[in-house]
């Protein structure tokens, strides 16, 4: 079997599916029921990817996500949630979440976005050029490191994958629909939150002063832009 997978739902008959059409798409799956199971499973084993719900009994998938990330697990998610709600999808990001899928969806999104996620990862190990440097910031990008004035920096894998990509495109204004196209690797709908939610966390985590960013500059009506600071 091929990449392993594992797919956390409360709901059998979704486990099941999901299951089904994971492993007919050549990859290899392990299932839990419930939060707190996931957790264990999730830092006991190493897995490429996590399909994870919100709602579970005995710890809720958001808590999952947060404490695998305090705990420097950074396999990518694709967290599931069957609420239309814009503060559960972004807060899920916020703590670390790659992905999200609202239901009802198509078992066959599922896969697709698990590929696409999978894809960008690999294209990061197979760059031409590992490092760049922008001022202060270097970054490593087959070692997945990165450093400001010498000091690791800790991101989560989306975060990034935007980073890389700014990075390589230094100087250059990049609009968020170009941005959930090349880092995202298909159309959110005009959910440009998303890009926004995540060029705050690289701020705060490379910017001296997060209120007067140096580094990512926003272009009014336009997007962003990473630049080299005077």
């Amino acid at each position: 079997m091929g990449q392993r997978i594992l797919i956390v739902d409360d709901e059998e008959s979704i486990v099941t599916l999901l299951q089904y059409n994971i492993e007919q798409a050549g990859f290899s799956t392990d299932t839990a029921f419930d939060g707190e199971s996931a957790l264990a499973i999730a830092e006991s084993k190493q897995y490429e990817l996590i399909v994870l719900d919100v709602m579970l009994p005995k710890m809720d998938g958001l808590e999952v996500c947060k404490k695998l990330r305090q705990r420097n697990i950074e396999t990518p998610i694709l967290m599931l949630t069957a609420k239309d709600d814009e503060f559960d999808r972004v807060f899920g990001l916020e703590i670390g979440a790659d992905d999200y899928l609202t239901k009802p969806f198509s078992p066959r999104e599922v896969v697709a976005r698990i590929k696409a996620i999978l894809r960008r990862s690999t294209k990061n190990t197979d760059t031409k050029e590992d490092k760049l440097q922008i001022r202060d910031l270097v970054i490593y990008q087959d070692r997945y490191e990165a450093y400001m004035k010498d000091k690791a920096l800790e991101f989560t894998p989306k975060e990034f994958e935007l980073l890389v990509y700014l990075a390589t495109h230094k100087g250059k204004v990049l609009s968020r629909d170009q941005l959930l196209s090349a880092v995202w690797n298909y159309d959110f709908v005009g959910d440009t939150r998303i890009v926004d939610v995540h060029v705050s966390h690289l701020r705060e985590k490379i910017e001296p002063d997060t209120k007067k960013p140096i580094y990512i500059k926003t272009i009014r009506g336009l997007g962003y832009k990473l630049e080299d600071p005077k």
